[in-house]
C-alpha cells in the first residue's frame, strides 16, 4: 500500500530521507487533560507509588540497586564541554542536560524504566492472585523460594530489536521466570549473546521488529502460562517510563533550573515504537503541563511516528508506505509502524518529530565519549539534534513564534535523553568510536 502524505513543509525531505522537523498540527495547550484520552495524569503518580513499593525488592534482586534503596534512577548531566562541539555555544540555546539513561541500572537503556515495571507488577499480581502475597505481606516474599516456584511455571515473552528484549529478560529471570525475547533482524548480536547466557530463550525472526512482536504475541495468546509484555499496546509499560518525569523535576530543581510559561523546557526522546518516549512525554505534561515541549527524534529511513501522525490516517501507516527502507544503524528505532496507543495519546501533546542521519548518530557519540566521557550507542545520540532544529530551522522557529517563545528561548532548557549504551561491549563501542572520529575529521 503506498499512501499520499498531506502537503507539509518537512514532506519533501521525510521521503527524501533528509534531517526534517515536523511540526503537530494537533498540539493543543491542556492535551493532557483531553477526556477522550485512553489515559489519566492520575496514572503518572499511580507508577511513582508503585516503584516506591517495589523498590525493596529490586535492592534485594539487584545488588547494584542496594546504594539506591531499589531505585532505577540516572544521572543529569549539564552539557558544559559538549554544547560548544554540537553548535549550542550561543546564549539562544539556554542551558543543554544529558539525562544519561543511557547508564541506569540493571538494563543499562531507557527500557529498564519500562521492561523491569512490567515484569515485577505481573509477578506481584501474579503471587496475590495465587495466595503468595497479601496487600500487607513484605514485597521481598517474592524474592523467596516459594514465589520463585511459582514464578519457574510460567513463562514471560516480548518481542524487541534489543534493548526492551535485555530488560525484560534481565528482570524476568532475576524472579525465577523463563523467558523468551523475539528479536528482528535488526537486534545486535551482541544483545542476542547477553541475553543466552542469562538463560533467556531467543527467537530470532528474518524480519522486522513488527513480524517479531507479532509472533511472541501469537504464541503467548496460545498458551496461558505465557505473559506478553507488549510493547505496542501496554499502558503498564507506558506509566511505567511516565515515573521518569518526577525523577527529571527534582534533577532540575536541584540544579536551579526553573520550569514555567517563561522558562520552557525542550525535551527530545530518541522514538522507536513510541512507548518509552510517550510514557516520559505524558509524565512530563502531567508535571509541567504546557511549559514542556516534547519532541520525538527518529531515523530518516525509519521514521514511523512522523509517517503516521502526518499521515492523519486512523489506521496504522508505515514507512514502507512512503517508500523508506526501514534501514538504520540505530537498532533500538528500527520500527516500521508505531503504535496505536501510543499515537493517540500523543495526538494532543507531542509538539513535533525531528529526524537524523546515521553517521550524525556516530559524529555525536564520538563526541559525547571525548568531550564529556559518556559512553552511547549510536541511537542514544539522536536526541542532540534537537536544539538545532528549535533555535535554527526555519520550522524551529516558527514553532517558536506560533507559541510565543521566540523571546524565551534564551531562558529555555533542554533535555538531550540518552537512551542506552553502557552496556555496550568493549570491542564493539571501540568500533563506534572508530567511525564517529573518522566522520569528524
Amino acid at each position: 500500500m503506498r499512501v499520499q502524505l498531506p502537503d507539509t513543509p518537512a514532506r519533501a525531505d521525510l521521503l527524501a530521507a533528509r534531517p526534517t522537523l515536523w511540526l503537530n498540527p494537533d498540539l493543543r495547550s491542556g492535551g493532557i487533560a483531553d477526556p477522550d484520552l485512553p489515559v489519566r495524569p492520575e496514572q503518572v503518580a499511580e507508577a511513582s507509588a508503585n516503584w516506591q513499593h517495589l523498590a525493596p525488592l529490586l535492592q534485594a534482586v539487584f545488588p547494584e540497586l542496594r546504594a539506591t534503596g531499589g531505585h532505577i534512577r540516572s544521572d543529569l548531566i549539564e552539557a558544559t564541554a559538549l554544547r560548544p562541539a554540537l553548535g549550542y555555544g550561543g546564549f539562544e540555546f539556554g542551558r543543554i542536560f544529558v539525562k544519561a539513561d543511557n547508564a541506569l541500572p540493571v538494563a543499562g537503556s531507557i527500557k529498564a524504566r519500562g521492561g523491569v515495571y512490567e515484569v515485577f507488577m505481573f509477578a506481584q499480581d501474579l503471587a496475590r492472585r495465587n495466595g503468595l502475597l497479601s496487600p500487607t505481606d513484605d514485597i521481598t516474599k517474592l524474592a523467596g523460594p516459594e514465589a520463585r516456584a511459582l514464578f519457574a511455571r510460567h513463562m514471560i515473552a516480548v518481542g524487541s530489536t534489543g534493548n526492551l528484549g535485555l530488560s525484560v529478560g534481565i528482570a524476568a529471570r532475576a524472579l525465577g521466570f523463563r523467558a523468551a525475547v523475539h528479536m528482528s533482524l535488526d537486534a545486535k548480536p551482541w544483545k542476542v549473546e547477553r541475553l543466552r547466557k542469562l538463560g533467556v530463550e531467543v527467537v530470532l525472526h528474518e524480519a522486522d521488529y513488527t513480524t517479531a512482536v507479532e509472533k511472541a504475541r501469537d504464541e503467548a495468546e496460545s498458551d496461558p502460562l505465557i505473559y506478553f509484555v507488549d510493547d505496542e499496546r501496554s499502558q503498564t509499560l507506558f506509566f511505567g517510563y511516565s515515573a521518569a518525569a518526577a525523577e527529571l523535576a527534582t534533577q532540575l530543581q536541584a540544579s536551579g533550573v526553573t520550569v514555567d510559561v517563561d522558562h520552557p523546557l525542550f525535551v527530545y526522546l530518541p522514538c522507536g515504537i513510541g512507548g518509552a518516549p510517550g510514557g516520559v512525554a505524558y509524565g512530563l505534561k502531567a508535571i509541567f503541563g504546557d511549559a514542556v515541549h516534547a519532541f520525538f527524534v527518529e531515523p530518516v529511513q525509519s521514521p514511523c511516528a512522523i509517517v503516521h501522525m502526518m499521515s492523519g490516517q486512523r489506521d496504522l501507516v508505515s514507512v514502507y508506505d512512503v517508500g523508506l527502507t526501514n534501514r538504520t544503524e540505530a537498532d533500538g528505532m528500527a520500527v516500521a509502524r508505531m503504535s496505536a496507543f501510543v499515537a493517540e495519546v500523543m495526538r494532543p501533546m507531542l509538539s513535533g518529530v525531528f529526524t537524523v542521519a546515521d553517521d550524525d548518530l556516530f559524529r555525536w557519540l564520538e563526541k559525547a565519549n571525548r568531550l564529556q566521557g559518556i559512553m552511547l550507542e549510536p541511537s542514544a545520540t539522536a536526541s542532540f539534534a534537537g536544539p538545532d532544529f528549535i533555535v535554527q530551522s526555519p520550522e524551529g522557529q516558527r514553532y517558536l513564534r506560533e507559541r510565543d517563545l521566540t523571546d524565551k528561548v534564551g531562558y529555555a532548557t533542554h533535555i538531550l535523553w540518552a537512551t542506552g549504551g553502557s552496556f555496550v561491549p568493549a570491542d564493539q563501542f571501540h568500533d563506534f568510536l572508530r567511525r564517529g572520529a573518522a566522520l569528524n575529521t
